[in-house]
C-alpha cells in the first residue's frame, strides 16, 4: 500500500509531532506539503525536513496533491484556516480545539453543516493506557460506567476523557468549578528543566460535572504534563467494578471479586532485543490493547497522533469518522462552560447546541 498524502498548515510544536510521525512510518505516510506565512520557517522546514513548502493554502492545494490537511496553528487563527481548506474542497484534520470560543465552534459547525469534511486531532483516548480502560469497560467487566475522576489532562482533553469514559454524548450537564493556585518546585517546560530552584504557584482547577445519571469530576494542575512530583489519577466505578489507576477490580458474580493489574508491556529492556516500543497492555492474560506501530519508536502521545492520522485516512476513504468535529466542538464547549463556572463561582449548566444535530459522538 502506497503511503497516504497529507499536507500541513502551521510550524508549530504540535506540527512537528506529524512531521515526525511520517518520517517514522514512511510507508504509511507522506508530507506533501506544508504551509507558512514566514519565509524563514518555510526555509527552515524545507531544509530540516525536507517537505514541500508554501506561502498559501491556495498554493498548496493546486499542487501538493494532499487527501487531507492537518491545521495546526494558534486557537485564534484556526477557524480562518479551516474556513481557506473547505473553500478548496479539502478535508481537514484540525488540531485541538477547532475554534477558540464558542462563537468560532458556531462558524465551523455552519461550515460542516454545508459539506466541510473535518475530523478533530484528539488523541488522549487514543493513548495506550486510555486506549485499555476504555476497552476493558466496553467488554462489559465493570458495568454501565456512572462515575469518573479523570486528573489527567487540561480543560477540553479532560473533559473529553470523562466524556469518553461515561459514554455521554451530548447530553447537557450542571457544572460547578474551583480554580486555584497551590505552590510548587518549579516544574520543567516542554524543552528543559529550569536552570534554579524557584518556589512558583500551581494553578489547579477541579469541577464536576453532573450528568444526572453519570457524574464526571476534573482535576488537574499543568504541572503534571512536565513536572516530576505530580503525577496523573483515574477512577472509574460502575455498578460491578472499577478501574483505579492500572488496578481493575470487578465481581465475576456476588460471592466473586476478581483483581487485575494492567500490565504494559515494552520491549528492549535487560536483555530483550525486539528493539524499543511499547507492544501492548495486557490484562490477566489477555491483550488489553496492542500497539499498531511496533516498528516505531514512539511516546504513547505519539502513537496516539499516528492513530488520528490514521483515522483521518479512513474518513476521507469511507466517511466513518473517528472524532468528529461535533465531538470536539462539545468537550471544548464543556471545558468553556468549566471555565465560565470557576470564574462565577457558581454552577453553570450547558444547553443544547447546533452541533449536537450533525451526528452522535
Amino acid at each position: 500500500m502506497a503511503p497516504y498524502p497529507f499536507a500541513i498548515v502551521g510550524t508549530g510544536w504540535r506540527s512537528e509531532f506529524f512531521l515526525r510521525i511520517a518520517a517514522s512510518l514512511p510507508e504509511r505516510f507522506r508530507v506533501t506539503g506544508l504551509v507558512s506565512r514566514s519565509a524563514e520557517r518555510r526555509e527552515a522546514y524545507a531544509r530540516d525536513w525536507g517537505v514541500p513548502v508554501f506561502a498559501s493554502i491556495e498554493a498548496m492545494a493546486a499542487t501538493a496533491e494532499a487527501g487531507f490537511t492537518v491545521v495546526s496553528v494558534p486557537r485564534a487563527a484556526v477557524v480562518d484556516q479551516i474556513a481557506a481548506l473547505a473553500a478548496c474542497g479539502m478535508p481537514i484534520l484540525a488540531e485541538t480545539p477547532p475554534a477558540e470560543d464558542l462563537a468560532g465552534l458556531l462558524r465551523v459547525g455552519a461550515l460542516v453543516a454545508g459539506g466541510a469534511r473535518v475530523q478533530v486531532a484528539e488523541q488522549y483516548f487514543l493513548q495506550p493506557t486510555h486506549a485499555a480502560r476504555l476497552a476493558l469497560i466496553a467488554s462489559g467487566r465493570i458495568g454501565t460506567p456512572s462515575y469518573a475522576h479523570v486528573a489527567v489532562a487540561h480543560g477540553y482533553h479532560g473533559t473529553s476523557l470523562i466524556r469518553k469514559y461515561l459514554g455521554i454524548g451530548f447530553e447537557n450537564a450542571t457544572i460547578a468549578a474551583q480554580a486555584f493556585a497551590l505552590p510548587i518546585v518549579k516544574s520543567p517546560d516542554r524543552y528543559q528543566p529550569p536552570a534554579n530552584e524557584e518556589i512558583v504557584p500551581s494553578a489547579q482547577t477541579i469541577a464536576t460535572f453532573d450528568f444526572g445519571d453519570r457524574l464526571g469530576v476534573f482535576d488537574f494542575t499543568g504541572d503534571q504534563y512536565h513536572g516530576w512530583i505530580r503525577t496523573p489519577r483515574l477512577t472509574v466505578r460502575g455498578e460491578r467494578g472499577e478501574i483505579a489507576g492500572d488496578a481493575l477490580t470487578y465481581l465475576r458474580d456476588q460471592r466473586t471479586p476478581v483483581f487485575l493489574k494492567l500490565e504494559r508491556r515494552d520491549t528492549g529492556h535487560f536483555a530483550n532485543l525486539e528493539g524499543y516500543h511499547n507492544d501492548g497492555i495486557l490484562a490477566g492474560g489477555d491483550w488489553a490493547y496492542r500497539n499498531p506501530y511496533p516498528e516505531a519508536r514512539f511516546s504513547d502521545d505519539e502513537i496516539a497522533v499516528a492513530a488520528c492520522l490514521d483515522g483521518m485516512r479512513t474518513y476521507v476513504e469511507t466517511g466513518v469518522p473517528f472524532y468528529s468535529f461535533a465531538e470536539a466542538a462539545q468537550d471544548h464547549y464543556l471545558a468553556l462552560t468549566m471555565d465560565e463556572a470557576a470564574a462565577r463561582r457558581a454552577p453553570v449548566t450547558t444547553t443544547t447546541q447546533p452541533w449536537s444535530a450533525l451526528g452522535t459522538p
